[in-house]
């Protein structure tokens, strides 16, 4: 029995390892146990064979009881060449299993990864338990009779591995085989190979004596409900529809396939049942200006990229701010700058997300926590967009895009109505319409849709007058509707409750000198980290923040309570700037940008550092 084990799949990026670590992933999450995951895949679309710019790996975390993030470190490595070994090595815990293909690891694909001897036979790997294993040849033995080709039938390897690994670990077989069936219906010499390539894997588990032991782990407690594993791409879609759903909106939905953002558009193109309307434009302005267009025609309009596709978004963005439409703004955050590492995590758009406009164009920026956080961001972001009529943006990155975890499935009719308002008659002391009379509460000015009878208004992205829409270049004018907008903004803040702050001891007089204040994906790293430390006796407080702007009201004070305040951020120290610059708070930024989530086991120990700086009232560790 154990309670959490971490196993990576690894090959070319032909090799289906994604889809192998995609169906492990689903055995654990109909076990019941707690999972998260970290794909990692090349950025071209075929890199060269057997090298290590060409390896995809799939990296799975299951535990039985409740983890934050897809681990630092793996205890199984299935490597199926020498450039996926190469490549991941120094990530396998000492000790660790590793099952390698024998069949790949050839004097020409060595030496395309420059190992001077087979790692498998020069002892290199004596720290480790290896189990070189023939899994091409083997494959190709097992599906012999379906008269596939010696290339397609090793396809199926990713299978044969898939098998065995679930022997090794007591994983139900029954939703991969369905799953088989259903993939390749339409291809069934395809289907009958890779059922049974993965049977034959799982049998010889059974059959050889290779292995001594099998291991299992346990279901993690949950609260009662109705799970699914869902990713943060997914759960950002479904989000956006339950949102429009509230609002009693069509959503429409414009955008340019990018990475890594693309399965937005891939899964909302499926659920048109739910009065979606999806848009492939020719290019990613296009996708903004079609979305606002959406808008102003009474729709929710919104749209999605990652960084080099917001910075082309820019100018539509601003033109929403100035038009005061709704707009849902879903920025998937990778790796820059320019194209720079487009299938690799990074948290460094936040200043564009915030300022990256022309002008005093202030917009709320909400932050996603993790994959099935997605789903609660993005509906928030909807009620703003239409309750405030302004844009929105959303922030998630790759990692959360990517990542999957069990996902607790909420009653839609728990979900608060959303009213849009459409103003339905003229608002004006004479019978005319009034396009910038706003709202007491929220600011917000009417929302009339283009043909209602007696609505007629301008709408452009010349400066209004701030009664009639009438265009206006008087200084008083602008002075006053720039202060209006930024004000809205901050009538947004109403919204976001106080920031919590996780400190034990704080009621009692004994809590934390040391605050670890997060954003975005750094929640399950930090939290890991901090759970990790707490059970030494160490006091470290945590919070983290959803709303980016405006921000909570009570966070100068939460600040102010803490003798250091840290910020771990997956950018040179964007929001540490913001809170420093904001607060007069000695904020300091703790910077990781190398493409990949903030390293749990590396930040607990820096973290140590800094309460060793700082001394401990308790003297735990003086």
């Amino acid at each position: 029995m154990l309670n959490r084990v971490v196993i990576r799949f690894a090959g070319d990026s032909g090799d289906g390892m994604q889809l192998t670590g995609d169906r492990f992933t689903a055995e654990a999450a109909s076990f019941g146990n707690d999972i998260s995951t970290l794909p990692n895949f090349p950025a071209e679309i075929r890199a060269p064979q057997g090298t290590i710019p060409g390896v995809s790996s799939f990296q799975v975390h299951f535990a039985d009881f409740d983890i934050m993030t897809p681990g630092d470190t793996a205890d199984v490595l299935v490597a199926m060449n020498p450039a996926a070994l190469k490549a991941n090595l120094a990530q396998v815990k000492r000790g660790g299993l590793i099952i390698a293909d024998t069949a790949e690891f050839t004097k020409r694909n060595l030496a395309k990864v420059a190992y001077p001897a087979n790692p498998l036979e020069d002892g290199s790997l004596d720290d480790y338990q290896l189990h070189a294993l023939d899994l091409t040849g083997m494959t190709v033995a097992a599906v012999h009779d379906f008269g596939l080709s010696r290339k397609d039938a090793s396809r199926a390897k990713n299978m044969y591995a898939l098998g065995l690994l679930s022997w090794l670990y007591n994983r139900d077989t029954e939703t991969t085989l369905k799953f088989l069936s259903e993939k390749f219906a339409g291809k069934p010499q395809l289907r009958d190979a890779n059922i049974t390539a993965f049977r034959t894997g799982y049998a010889f588990g059974e059959t050889t004596e290779t292995f001594g032991v099998t291991y299992q782990v346990a279901p993690a407690p949950m609260p009662a409900g109705r799970y699914r594993q869902i990713s943060g791409n997914v759960a950002l879609a479904y989000g956006l529809v339950a949102g429009a759903q509230k609002a009693g909106l069509q959503l429409f939905f414009g955008a340019y396939p990018i990475t890594p953002a693309s399965d937005v558009l891939h899964t909302l193109s499926k659920l048109k049942r739910f009065d979606v309307m999806t848009f492939q434009a020719e290019d990613e302005i296009a996708a903004a200006g079609s979305a606002l267009g959406a808008s102003f025609a009474g729709r929710l309009g919104v749209t999605a990229s990652s960084g080099p596709g917001i910075a082309l978004k820019s100018e539509t963005i601003s033109l929403a701010v100035m038009t005061e439409l709704p707009m849902v703004i879903c920025d998937v955050q990778r790796s820059g700058p320019s194209t720079g590492m487009p299938t690799k995590t990074e948290q460094a758009d936040l200043l564009m997300a915030l300022y990256g406009r022309h002008g005093e164009a202030p917009v709320p920026v909400i932050a996603a926590q993790s994959p099935s956080d997605c789903f609660n961001a993005a509906i928030e972001a909807v009620r703003v967009a239409v309750e405030y009529r302004t844009p929105v943006f959303v922030l998630t990155d790759g990692y959360l895009a990517n990542g999957a975890e069990p996902w607790n499935v909420p009653h839609l009719d728990t979900i608060p109505a959303i009213d849009p308002g459409f103003a339905t008659e003229p608002n004006g002391p004479k019978g005319e319409f009034l396009p910038y009379v706003r709202d007491e509460e929220t600011l917000a000015r009417p929302w009339a849709i283009p043909g209602t009878p007696g609505l007629e208004h301008r709408l452009g992205g010349i400066e209004k007058d701030s009664r009639t829409g009438n265009i206006s270049y008087d200084p008083a004018n602008h002075q006053l509707m720039t202060d209006t907008r930024q004000a809205k903004i901050d009538r947004v803040g109403r919204l976001v409750p106080p920031l919590l702050v996780d400190d034990p001891g704080r009621e009692d007089g004994e809590g934390a000198r040391l605050l670890v204040l997060g954003w975005g994906s750094t929640y399950g790293p930090a939290l890991a980290a901090i759970r990790r430390m707490r059970k030494t006796g160490a006091k470290v407080a945590h919070a983290q923040l959803r709303w980016l702007n405006p921000f909570p009201d009570n966070l100068g004070d939460v600040l102010r309570s803490y003798d250091r305040v840290i910020v771990p951020e997956m950018n040179l120290g964007q929001l540490a700037m913001l809170l420093r610059a904001k607060y007069l708070v000695d904020v300091r930024s703790y910077s990781r940008v190398r493409g990949l989530p903030i390293s749990v086991d590396e930040f607990e120990a820096d973290l140590f550092e800094v309460l060793r700086e700082l001394g401990s009232r308790e003297g735990v560790l003086q």
